[in-house]
């Protein structure tokens, strides 16, 4: 028997999310669309995936099994679905990618141009955002492939891959901040004085933040803050070399500072063509500049 692929992601996306709702909002479909396509692959598989009794729906043992089998289903059919875009010879008119300020560029501009001479008749779009806002624009169909920091974990629909690339992460303050002349800092330190943190358009709640805080949606803007002096914040430190004026120092703070991995992301609903696959492969497996 054949199921449906929207049935197979409908289940899924139910699973991961934990409500009809919640899924349909993800796959872009009505509620009723998704609870249907869920129901009727309990009619072809013949048993109950999800218990319906309480608000939200819970899966069954039975459901709990299955959905290990869906999603090797659903990555197989990814795969065959990469490898025909690769033999494609048609590419997307199109390409707009999302440039996350913790990824450094040693190797973008060599990748444009080489982008540039492959594929001269294509439109490119590049887009800065971070975090949640990079999965939103993916998620709304203005992005085809973005970068981020690595998150612990991602929505059915989005497919991801982890970069070779790590990028380091430290705490910085102005010169003439209070902070700057303190040498050994703790944690506790920390919440005396303003931070200055990532807050994304799309994250419904702050971070886990102490004492009192302002916020930004990118990193060139918190620099910019700490800069004049406004408090201290967690920075790229390429950014602060490249772009800073050698205004910050960064704080000796227990645990810092930190290196952290980058993911490429793109729909699995809507995946890129073969001009987006030449770009996530090469971002994953950079040549040498």
């Amino acid at each position: 028997m054949l199921y449906s692929p929207e049935a197979l992601l409908a289940f899924v996306e139910t699973a991961a999310s934990g409500s009809f709702s919640a899924a349909a909002r993800k796959l872009h479909k009505s509620q009723s669309t998704v609870s249907t396509a869920v129901a009727n692959l309990e009619v072809d598989l013949g048993i109950t995936l999800f218990n319906r009794d309480g608000r939200q729906p819970i899966l069954t043992p039975q459901g709990r099994r299955v959905l290990s089998h869906v999603q090797a289903i659903l990555a197989a059919s990814e795969k065959l679905d990469e490898l025909a875009v690769r033999l494609s010879t048609q590419s997307e008119p199109r390409l707009t990618f999302v440039l996350s300020d913790t990824y450094q560029p040693t190797h973008y501009e060599s990748l444009l141009r080489r982008f540039e001479q492959r594929y001269a008749d294509i439109e490119f779009e590049c887009l800065i955002a971070e975090d949640q806002d990079v999965l939103d624009l993916i998620h709304g169909g203005r992005a085809h492939i973005g970068l981020l920091a690595v998150q612990a974990s991602y929505p059915p629909d989005i497919a991801y891959s982890r970069l070779p690339d790590r990028t380091e992460m430290a705490i910085f303050v102005a010169k003439n901040h209070p902070l700057a002349t303190m040498p050994e800092l703790t944690q506790q330190d920390l919440t005396l004085y303003r931070q200055l943190y990532l807050q994304t358009y799309g994250r419904q709640t702050p971070p886990n933040t102490q004492g009192q805080t302002w916020s930004a949606p990118s990193y060139l803007m918190l620099l910019e803050m700490a800069e004049q002096g406004f408090g201290w914040a967690i920075l790229p430190r390429w950014l602060v070399a490249q772009f800073g004026h050698q205004l910050l120092v960064p704080l000796g703070v227990n645990g810092w500072p930190k290196m952290i991995a980058i993911d490429a992301v793109w729909s699995k609903l809507n995946p890129p063509g073969p001009a987006g696959r030449w770009f996530i492969d090469n971002l994953l497996d950079p040549q040498p500049v």
